[in-house]
C-alpha cells in the first residue's frame, strides 16, 4: 500500500507539472497511470482525476493571479459553457460509448498539436484600433488586457469571442465525459480562435479547468465514484506540481512552451487514440 501511495503521489506529482505548464490539466496523465498502470476501474480514475485538476487549477491560478497573466474577467465568462458542458457530459456518461470519443478526442488533439506549432501573424496592439479591432461583445465585458513580457507591457484584444464559447462548451462535455480538464481545447479556442496570447491563454485554461471539473465531480461524488485513498495522495501531487510548473511557466519563453504543449498534446493523442480502439477507456 505504501509503495501504491508513494508511486501515485510521484506520477500525480509529474501530473501537476505537465498540467500547469501546458494549460492541460493533470487527468491526461492520472486517468492513464491509474487504469493503465494500476488497473483501477475508469470510473474511479475519473473521480481522482478530477479531484487532482481542481488541485491543480487552484495551486497554479493563484500563482497567475498574482503574476497577473491570467485574465479573470475572459475566464468567468468562458466558465459558463465549460460548467454547462462538464455537467451535460458526466451525465451522458453513464451511457455514452466513451471509447468512441476518446478516439475522436484523439484525433482532435493530434489537429491542435499541428496547429499549436503553426507560426502566427504577431497580435497587434490595442493601442492602434485601425489595427486591432474587437467585437461588441467584447467591448461589452472589457475583456481587453494586458501582461508583463521581458519587452515590456504586452496588451491584447478578443476576437470572435462566440465561437470560443461554443468550443468551451465541447471542451466541458469532454471534461465531464473522459474525467480531464480539457484544457487543450481551451488553450486551442483562446489561442487560436479567440487570438489571445499564448501564455494568457495557458493560464487562463489553468484558472478554468477547477471549476469545469467541480461541475462533474459533483455528479461523480453523488454517485460514489471518488475513493479517498486514490484521491487524497492525487490531490497532494498535482498540487506541489501545479505550484512548481506555474513558477517555471512565468519564467519561459512562449516557444519553447508552445513546443512542450505539442508534445504532450501528440503524446496524450496516440494514448487516447490506442485506448479508445482496445475499448479500455
Amino acid at each position: 500500500m505504501i509503495t501504491f501511495i508513494a508511486i501515485l503521489f510521484a506520477g500525480a506529482l509529474f501530473a501537476g507539472f505537465i498540467g500547469s505548464l501546458t494549460g492541460l490539466g493533470g487527468g491526461v496523465v492520472i486517468v492513464p497511470l491509474l487504469t493503465i498502470g494500476f488497473g483501477v476501474d475508469i470510473r474511479y480514475a475519473i473521480g481522482a482525476s478530477l479531484i487532482g485538476v481542481i488541485a491543480t487549477s487552484s495551486g497554479a491560478a493563484s500563482a497567475y493571479v498574482r503574476e497577473g497573466i491570467l485574465n479573470i474577467r475572459v475566464g468567468m465568462f468562458l466558465e459558463i459553457a465549460t460548467t454547462l458542458g462538464a455537467i451535460a457530459g458526466a451525465a451522458i456518461a453513464v451511457f455514452a460509448p466513451t471509447h468512441a470519443i476518446a478516439v475522436i478526442f484523439g484525433f482532435v488533439l493530434l489537429y491542435s498539436a499541428i496547429t499549436s506549432l503553426k507560426p502566427k501573424g504577431e497580435i497587434k496592439d490595442i493601442d492602434n484600433p485601425k489595427e486591432n479591432k474587437s467585437d461588441r461583445l467584447v467591448e461589452f465585458l472589457k475583456a481587453k488586457g494586458s501582461y508583463m513580457t521581458a519587452n515590456g507591457l504586452k496588451h491584447y484584444t478578443l476576437h470572435h469571442l462566440a465561437g470560443g464559447f461554443i468550443m468551451m462548451i465541447i471542451a466541458g462535455i469532454l471534461s465531464g465525459l473522459l474525467g480531464i480538464g480539457s484544457g487543450a481545447l481551451k488553450v486551442i479556442a483562446m489561442d487560436s480562435i479567440m487570438k489571445i496570447p499564448f501564455k494568457v491563454s495557458t493560464t487562463t485554461s489553468n484558472f478554468m479547468i477547477g471549476v469545469t471539473a467541480a461541475a462533474s465531480a459533483g455528479i461523480y461524488l453523488s454517485r460514489g465514484y471518488i475513493d479517498p485513498v486514490l484521491s487524497m495522495p492525487v490531490m497532494l501531487g498535482v498540487l506541489i506540481g501545479s505550484l512548481f510548473g506555474a513558477r517555471i511557466l512565468i519564467r519561459s519563453q512562449t516557444k519553447k512552451v508552445k513546443f512542450v504543449f505539442a508534445i504532450v498534446v501528440t503524446l496524450l493523442a496516440f494514448e487516447m487514440i490506442y485506448n479508445g480502439l482496445a475499448k479500455n477507456i
